[in-house]
């Protein structure tokens, strides 16, 4: 955590000159909205106008949650290991829809119960998943802090490879549990405000979800200014690595794409562990989970798209990847008015 003393803001010369960029395309001004605010984030994350976001990739933590005891969910926390396999094959969800925008997927072990033998599975397991957050703590805090240094390394490393930006995604069956006991904590918000079904719980499947979340938040007594104490005593290996993701662009100056309710809670934890974090994330979409919005309204981000998902695994983080594409097409043209007989639009 030391290395987040050395956190610097973004480069506002070359936010500047982005702005400048943006400002001689023959269009109207700010015409492509949100798009070209996050243009000009990027040239301040890089230092440069010139950007390019050509190596991307997406980071999926991958962890059991021990409150899956509790029946609040559809499936076993076997479907983790299950998926995590078929991500690190090349099969799953993200991939299929990474690979058609050329993003690279990468599968983490930080904290399954199972041992998976793949090889393309990254090993960084803290522990066998968590304990049951509605009988006390789900980890240790020296675990979380461990749990979200992996995601800092992570993010050193995928620069080291050369990528330009990373997704932040996770794979945890019940995390949308841990998930809405962090955000009940962090937004002051009652329990039934910020818990949906997750993946399809019936009527009576959420009123246990609920209860056992309550409970939870009663056992813990978790405090929302110690933010890695309440990811101790509420949250999951998934949600602290995703947390380590976003400390990680702060510290190694790249962009990391919050997806969707579980990362915007990992990166609403990280503002609160290094204000300066917010900087270096993009916002990619609003879950249609209760809480999504009103985490992204706390973090002060608006999303690019609203689509009703809630798949996660960084899907809707690498949707965001074809909306910049297209305005770094408009960025980077020679359809300017120095190359043509019309003149700029002005401020009015």
């Amino acid at each position: 955590m030391k290395r987040l003393n050395n956190v610097s803001g973004l480069d506002f010369t070359a936010v500047s000159a982005a702005k400048e960029q943006w400002n001689s395309i023959a269009k109207p001004l700010n015409s492509l909205g949100l798009l070209e605010s996050a243009v000009i984030k990027l040239a301040g994350i890089y230092g440069t106008a010139d950007v390019h976001i050509d190596r991307r990739c997406a980071v999926v933590m991958c962890a059991d949650n021990g409150v899956v005891c509790e029946n609040v969910t559809q499936t076993g926390s076997e479907v983790t290991s299950i998926v995590a396999e078929a991500i690190a094959e090349g099969t799953s969800n993200i991939n299929l829809i990474a690979d058609t925008y050329n993003c690279h997927t990468y599968a983490v072990d930080i904290g399954m119960s199972s041992q998976p033998e793949n090889p393309g599975i990254i090993p960084c397991k803290v522990a066998n998943g968590t304990e049951n957050i509605a009988e006390g703590a789900a980890m240790t805090t020296a675990q979380a802090e461990r749990a979200i240094s992996v995601g800092i390394d992570i993010v050193g490393q995928m620069k080291q490879k050369g990528y330009q930006i990373i997704i932040s995604g996770e794979m945890g069956i019940v995390n949308t549990t841990t998930s809405s006991a962090v955000a009940s904590v962090l937004l002051d918000e009652p329990v039934e405000a910020v818990t949906g079904k997750g993946a399809g719980l019936d009527n009576e499947g959420l009123k246990r979800k609920i209860a056992v979340i309550k409970r939870a938040v009663e056992v813990n007594k978790p405090d929302k200014n110690a933010p890695v104490e309440l990811l101790a005593k509420l949250g999951g290996f998934d949600i602290a690595g995703m947390t380590g993701l976003f400390l990680g662009g702060a510290i190694y100056r790249m962009p990391v794409v919050i997806d969707g309710f579980i990362s915007a809670a990992a990166a609403a934890l990280a503002v609160k562990i290094c204000p300066a974090a917010r900087d270096f994330m993009l916002c990619s979409h609003v879950s249609k989970e209760p809480a999504g919005k009103k985490l992204l309204e706390q973090l002060k981000m608006k999303p690019l798209i609203t689509a009703e998902l809630c798949l996660g695994e960084g899907t809707g983080g690498a949707m965001l990847l074809p909306l910049l594409d297209g305005a770094l097409s408009v960025y980077h043209s020679v359809h300017r008015f120095e190359n043509l007989p019309m003149e700029r639009y002005v401020e009015l």
